[in-house]
């Protein structure tokens, strides 16, 4: 089982440097809102942006996260 802290240990693990705030939307600990703002995703479009975040959790996006709603930004775009 996911919970809010976990997700967000593992992001701040993979994309160090990273500011990372994740909600569950449900209280059923399998829908969740994630928002990073990350060095990382400079020069990256949207869609890359998005396969970075669901590569961090592997096979558990659609399994035990039934549903992962994802705002990234770079530092300047959080601005």
């Amino acid at each position: 089982m996911f919970t809010p802290e976990k997700i967000k240990l593992i992001v701040e693990e993979k994309m160090p440097g990273s500011r990372v705030q994740v909600k569950d939307l449900t209280g059923t600990q399998d829908h969740f809102e994630l928002t990073i703002v990350s060095k990382d995703f400079e020069g990256k479009s949207l869609v890359q942006r998005h396969r970075m975040v669901y590569g961090l959790f592997g096979s558990a996006v659609g399994a035990e996260i039934h549903a992962l709603s994802l705002k990234t930004m770079t530092p300047s775009e959080s601005k």
